[in-house]
């Protein structure tokens, strides 16, 4: 069933467990998250980023999970991640999106609450949560040919951004990075504890693929409701495809060819599922 990023992590923050979102541009994936979800018993969070859903892939992707939502007796969010700009917002409304994310973390404050300010005013009448960034989380882009740096969340700012924008959960800036790590990252968690002292919304974390066990399990106890992630998926799809390609027919069945896949990614959607706590929370 379909519903929306503020009523899951309501749940999550008052129950102090996180639900991990998973990106997903493929329908092996869409439905390997969910089938993965369902027999967890935990609600699921798909996520989709703009250069995924180019072309057709909006129309694909998003009539894909709204037409197999109901099909599962879980929660599940369909989630625009990253989006940089108004137009990507209005087009995720009107394909039936239950939550969007703008990510106006590199600009200016001030131009930060203008943009996540809008958003909230086109989504919210919609019943649509919005998820904005305050502070900047770094690292590789998809394509790994430029690195950012990340810049901390500022706790003096997150009252009035949260006030002044009305979003419905925050994503902040604590040490992770995006992409594959170059070295371990250290989570700064007083900065989380002092974040999350003055948040009256429930907390997100990107970039957490590859981050330790122990510290993001640190991050939940703390105040992190939602874990985003993606390079953790893709690492897993390409050691199945490799199983994948061991196997000895000329013309593989399609489960031949996609079995290992699913399996590696399922293995992958469970162990974040654990790790969060969310596992038999619905």
């Amino acid at each position: 069933m379909l519903t929306t990023l503020k009523e899951i992590l309501a749940d999550a923050r008052a129950k102090q467990y996180a639900v991990p979102a998973f990106d997903c541009s493929e329908d092996v994936m869409v439905r390997t998250i969910l089938e993965t979800c369902q027999a967890q018993r935990t609600p699921a969070i798909l996520m989709c980023l703009q250069m995924q859903l180019a072309g057709n892939g909006w129309v694909y992707i998003s009539g894909l999970v709204k037409a197999v939502a109901d099909h599962h007796d879980i929660p599940v969010v369909l989630h625009l991640d990253h989006a940089d700009n108004l137009d990507q917002i209005r087009k995720a409304i009107d394909l039936g999106f239950s939550s969007v994310m703008i990510d106006g973390s590199r600009l200016p404050f001030d131009e930060n609450v203008g943009i996540t300010r809008a958003t909230v005013d086109m989504a919210s009448p919609q019943g649509i949560s919005v998820e904005g960034e305050l502070g900047h989380v770094g690292g590789l882009d998809l394509e790994a040919t430029e690195h950012a740096d990340s810049v901390l969340t500022e706790p003096d700012e997150v009252t009035q951004f949260v006030q002044q924008t009305g979003v419905d959960a925050l994503a902040v800036s604590i040490g992770t990075a995006h992409g594959v790590y170059r070295s371990e990252p250290q989570l700064n968690i007083e900065r989380l504890k002092e974040l999350n002292a003055v948040s009256c919304v429930p907390l997100v974390l990107h970039g957490g693929s590859g981050t330790p066990d122990d510290q993001i399990q640190q991050a939940v106890r703390n105040g992190i409701c939602k874990l985003n992630i993606f390079a953790d998926e893709r690492v897993a799809m390409f050691q199945g495809l490799k199983h994948a390609c061991q196997q000895g027919r000329q013309d593989p069945l399609p489960e031949q060819l996609f079995g290992p896949i699913k399996q590696e990614l399922a293995n992958v959607i469970t162990h974040k599922i654990e790790l969060l706590g969310a596992q038999n929370q619905v």
